[in-house]
């Protein structure tokens, strides 16, 4: 199967399929980013980015949201 077949297939889906395909793919890709930040996190990727945002915030360099 080809993205292509899977994009003519989705086309062709009736709206209540389509927005179940929908909420069924934005969870499924929603996962595979917290996977990849998970992962990112505990390989210590994350670290610098980290501690350059703690070091901004020390110098009042942030604001609450």
């Amino acid at each position: 199967m080809t993205v292509q077949d899977i994009e003519n297939a989705v086309a062709q889906l009736p709206p209540e399929e389509l927005a179940a395909f929908r909420a069924w793919f934005e969870a499924f890709d929603a996962a595979r980013f917290d996977e990849r930040i998970a992962r990112d996190a505990a390989s210590g990727r994350l670290d610098q980015l980290a501690d350059e945002a703690l070091a901004d915030h020390r110098r009042g360099r942030s604001r609450e949201l």
